[in-house]
């Protein structure tokens, strides 16, 4: 069959340009969010988050009629769901989303369609979520109970995208295929290579589903490997990033940059799913997870001791009287994402405990979370004016052109390695 009309649930940061790629080769695409100000925008061919030139692809898809954002689901041929999976108290997966995701469409399914599951998740959710599906449509089969013959096909097949970089990425990696049977790997793939130029790779659900976890945790070990490296050197004296550098010269050697903690909706996130389901066997990832979870509180100690030695320095000074600027609250550089942000974290806490003014400098942003409720959004140049304490959290283009002599005779921590003189 072919895909005449397709319906992406959830139009955040892996939704939206998933449906604007489809829409890009003239396929007709609804998008589905509950954000009512987030469905608005993109029917008024703008974007409601920040990715480089996704802008220019809503914009001309939403033009030419090829994409429309609703809140409530339609009739389509293929069902992607892209809605968020974090974890509950104890980092349990919270499967919530993918549920009330799942039951919204399900009034609109029909046979022959295919639904997808692009949120990350634990293994076994594409099965919950066809249960659920099955449960609210008994008068459909499905793959875990009709195998090959069903009337729905279900498939997980995770994105692995880097934020910055979504569109090309979305269109040249390989992407893992995961049906609940073959034929429901067939029709995912597709549908799939409307767009896709890397290659599909077609395994079981519960694989693909382990997959995105397992790439997710092997980057958070090598990163706590770097962090807690870092703390380490930290208490020998010893610089973390020549270190890093030298080693990296052994040619089977390849040590990540550290960094003031772990963030975003994948890394910080993913290992957590397996730990819940594999506790006893899950050490190693475990630890890691808990070493980077850790590192925002040493960055804190660390700012206190640069506020201690800013007043032993300047004993006419009270604390009140120090303002600490922090660089960067987005995860990772050059975005806008705070989600499980560690830079926001540790601002957040040192903005609760600091008697005096705390300023932040985020160029990707216009305006501060609610979270940061007594924190002041301030240009480069004025932090750089009234702080006296420098904490570099993110190393955004902006904060690595900063000249030299404006660092001079100042209290820095910088957890990125870009500010050292």
């Amino acid at each position: 069959m072919g895909f005449s009309t397709i319906s992406v649930i959830g139009l955040g940061y892996i939704g939206l340009p998933t449906a604007a790629v489809f829409a890009a080769r003239k396929l007709k695409v609804i998008g589905i969010d509950v954000n009512q100000k987030a469905v608005d925008t993109i029917n008024g061919g703008q974007i409601h988050i920040v990715e480089p030139d996704l802008d220019i692809v809503v914009h001309a898809a939403v033009t030419e009629g090829y994409l429309r954002a609703s809140t409530r689901p339609e009739p389509a041929d293929a069902f992607l769901i892209a809605v968020p999976t974090p974890f509950k108290d104890g980092h349990a997966p919270d499967l919530s989303y993918i549920e009330s995701a799942s039951k919204s469409i399900a009034p609109v399914l029909k046979k022959g369609d295919l639904v997808i599951l692009e949120s990350t998740s634990p293994v076994g959710a594409t099965e919950k979520m066809a249960s659920w599906l099955a449960e609210a449509r008994p008068d459909l089969t499905f793959p875990q109970t009709h195998g090959e013959a069903s009337d729905v096909r279900v498939a997980h097949c995770p994105e692995r995208v880097l934020p910055g970089h979504v569109l090309r990425e979305l269109v040249q990696n390989d992407r893992v295929i995961g049906g609940m049977t073959p034929k429901c790997s067939d029709a995912a793939t597709r549908l799939y290579k409307l767009f896709v130029e890397g290659e599909c790779i077609i395994t079981n659900a519960r694989t693909a589903e382990m997959c995105k976890l397992t790439e997710n945790s092997f980057r958070d070990v090598n990163i706590a490997f770097a962090n807690e490296l870092s703390m380490i050197c930290d208490k020998f004296d010893v610089d973390v990033w020549e270190l890093i550098k030298l080693a990296n010269r052994h040619p089977r050697v390849n040590i990540l940059q550290p960094g003031p903690g772990v963030g975003g909706h994948c890394i910080a996130v993913d290992p957590w799913f397996i730990v819940s389901q594999a506790d006893g066997q899950a050490k190693l990832i475990k630890t890691a997870r808990e070493v980077n979870d850790s590192k925002p509180s040493w960055v804190i100690e660390k700012v206190d001791a640069a506020v201690a030695d800013h007043l032993s320095s300047h004993p006419e000074k009270s604390e009140k009287d120090i303002v600490i600027a922090c660089f960067g609250l987005a995860f990772k550089p050059d975005i806008d994402d705070l989600r499980e942000s560690p830079s926001l974290e540790i601002t957040k806490n040192i903005s609760n405990r600091h008697a005096g003014k705390v300023i932040v400098v985020e160029p990707n942003i216009d305006s501060l979370p609610v979270t940061l409720p007594n924190v002041e959004l301030c240009t480069l140049e004025e932090a750089f004016e009234r702080a006296d304490v420098l904490l570099l959290l993110v190393d955004h283009k902006p904060f690595k052109s900063v000249p030299s002599s404006l660092l001079q005779g100042r209290q820095i921590v910088d957890t990125r390695g870009i500010w050292l003189v």
